[in-house]
């Protein structure tokens, strides 16, 4: 936990909060903090800063927050992703959050298995659970939006273009392309497409090219999603960056 993640209902009168469970748990087992220490904290959605602990001899902890900067930029990269293993899902929910990205469709794909959907990791508490986990790794108090569509097609068809117009930079990883990601001249911002393990399927790489989406190539190495969501993500963005200098 690089950050203390405060929520609406931890803030009391005064500028000060109190925090217990996980959180006060992490601060006195793990950070060692005592009376007097200063951590790192953020309130969801606003301000980060730092928060004096007052007390920590219960179960609960008393901080007095001093709050001032925004959090860090958002990534300029969104992600539309087929939807993975559920434990898998967790990990990229945390990595996607860290990273600061701040749009992510999760959609279902032919070779995405329909059982997936069913999963409790889809709950909207849990995907919040994750995201929030990964905003305490990046310092970060803003949440991503997280989509969930089961078909592809009905997706791409109807909704793509409302989420990300056509101005914006779209870009496929995929296995079967061969041209490298340094050779697309994107703007400032991007759109990155990544399949299950296996890639999109034909049909489903071919849709998104006739929708703008430029296929590159992460390499000769098969990555599993874990490795190439984040992997991928900077890569963009460090390609981006260059393409600003």
């Amino acid at each position: 936990m690089n950050l203390l993640l405060l929520e609406e209902g931890d803030l009391l009168p005064g500028g000060t909060a109190r925090v217990g469970g996980r959180r006060a748990r992490h601060v006195r087992e793990v950070l060692r903090a005592t009376a007097g220490d200063r951590i790192a904290v953020g309130v969801l959605g606003g301000f980060v800063g730092e928060g004096e602990v007052l007390d920590l001899s219960g179960e609960e902890m008393l901080l007095r927050l001093r709050l001032l900067a925004p959090p860090p930029p958002p990534s300029p990269v969104s992600l539309l992703l087929a939807l993975p293993r559920p434990k898998v899902l967790r990990r990229v929910l945390q990595a996607v959050a860290s990273m600061g990205v701040k749009k992510l469709v999760l959609v279902g794909t032919y070779r995405v298995e329909k059982s997936y959907f069913a999963s409790p990791h889809l709950a909207p508490e849990a995907i919040g659970r994750e995201l929030r986990l990964g905003l305490e790794q990046g310092r970060d108090t803003a949440l991503p939006e997280v989509r969930v569509r089961r078909f592809f097609k009905p997706f791409v068809e109807d909704e793509l273009d409302a989420l990300w117009p056509r101005a914006t930079t779209r870009l496929l990883a995929h296995p079967a392309a061969s041209r490298p990601l340094d050779s697309i001249a994107p703007g400032a911002g991007a759109l990155l497409a990544l399949g299950p393990e296996g890639g999109f399927t034909p049909y489903e790489a071919e849709e998104l090219e006739r929708r703008g989406f430029a296929p590159f190539t992460l390499g000769p190495r098969p990555l599993r999603v874990d490795v190439a969501v984040p992997h991928a993500v900077g890569q963009v963005e460090l390609c981006l960056r260059h393409r600003r200098a």
